[in-house]
């Protein structure tokens, strides 16, 4: 069976593909830095991503900045699954060089050594984000399908957060997002991540290895960062909440999101990697359907049965985006991917999975201190 070398292959997605993969009899192979930020201090102790997968896989603890870890991880693989990152759309705001260095410079590293050296290596799938569309796909009555520009610091000073038609100004409906939408990243993270795919598909079909690309909408579930303030806010929302702290909910509540499950983003992941006519394809994976921050955080308070203060607050992040839900048509016809877990089912499981987990240093106070010395929170 072939050899799948995965970057990033201890967090929360890598790991559960690397499981997969070896049930499916592939040979696995892991690069990961195992970052604190994500892993804790001591990963031994602090990081079950980790330890599920360490025992089970040719595990190299290296950066996707050094040309070293990198020769050594792609020794014999067919297949490189590229999901190492940093993630975070606010914190990349303002670490902008480490952003740019690991997403971007990574990944022209790999692409340099399989362009200028013997390997072995067949195809790439490269993780790129929703983020890339920026404020995503709308209808307006008078100019038809129109992609909003970034929203302005005074109207939402004003409390008026929706987005409006770049061409008329006027009021705009919300409607999915297609793989052939305007690409234009209201954050660094996202201008990363449009790289990063554009460099794969470019490179790799130059030298003859095929490519893959996926743009996950937010994905969620069981073994996720429970202490990472910067990503997932299922996560984030869930240690305030266990942790007795209110919610501040940003803007007017009504921002949306497409919550994707864990299972469903390994199951389109590895179609991605097997399924022959995936190459030269840039695939949305979600399910499909928008659902609103005030409902998830209510959710959330159900779930778990601890009622904590929620507050509709008005404050907003310079960046954040105010919608997005995918069009998944073409990951249905090409892959025959199918999501098989709705928003109610994965909270729930979600749910029940922290409810076992102990309960974790809240954090999320120093990250928005952060944000507001950096003028980026309002």
């Amino acid at each position: 069976m072939d050899r799948v070398l995965i970057t990033g292959g201890a967090g929360f997605i890598g790991s559960n593909v690397a499981l997969k993969l070896i049930a499916k009899g592939y040979e696995v192979t892991v690069l990961d830095s195992l970052s604190e930020q994500i892993h804790g201090v001591n990963p031994e102790e602090t990081s079950p991503l980790y330890r599920n997968v360490k025992d089970k896989v040719n595990f190299i603890k290296g950066d996707v900045n050094s040309r070293e870890d990198w020769m050594k991880a792609l020794e014999g693989v067919s297949y490189v699954i590229h999901l190492a990152a940093e993630t975070g759309t606010g914190q990349s705001m303002y670490e902008i060089k480490k952003y740019v260095d690991t997403n971007i410079g990574g990944t022209a590293l790999l692409l340099d050594i399989l362009t200028n050296t013997k390997h072995s290596v067949k195809r790439v799938v490269v993780a790129e984000s929703r983020a890339i569309y920026g404020e995503g796909k709308y209808r307006c009555l008078k100019c038809g399908d129109v992609y909003p520009l970034e929203r302005k610091d005074e109207d939402m000073q004003k409390g008026d957060f929706e987005c409006k038609c770049p061409k008329c100004g006027g009021p705009v409906e919300l409607v999915a997002t297609t793989e052939d939408s305007a690409i234009h990243p209201s954050s660094v993270y996202g201008i990363a991540k449009q790289v990063q795919g554009q460099l794969v598909h470019l490179v790799c079909k130059s030298i003859g290895v095929e490519s893959v690309s996926f743009r996950y909408q937010n994905v969620y579930g069981p073994g996720q960062s429970l202490s990472n303030p910067y990503t997932g806010i299922l996560s984030i929302f869930s240690t305030r909440i266990k942790n007795g702290n209110g919610l501040n909910i940003f803007e007017d509540g009504k921002e949306t999101r497409d919550f994707v499950y864990i299972d469903d983003i390994v199951d389109a992941t590895i179609l991605g990697m097997e399924v022959p006519e995936a190459n030269g394809h840039v695939f949305n994976i979600g399910t499909g359907v928008a659902t609103d921050v005030l409902t998830v955080a209510q959710t959330l308070c159900e779930k778990y049965g601890i009622q904590v203060p929620i507050v509709v607050s008005g404050n907003y992040r310079l960046g954040d985006i105010r919608h997005n839900y995918a069009d998944i048509t073409l990951a249905r016809n090409i892959l025959g991917f199918e999501p098989k877990w709705d928003f109610s089912a994965g909270i729930g499981e979600f749910c029940k999975w922290v409810d076992g987990q102990a309960v974790q240093k809240d954090n999320y106070d120093a990250s928005i201190a952060e944000m507001k010395a950096k003028g980026l929170y309002k």
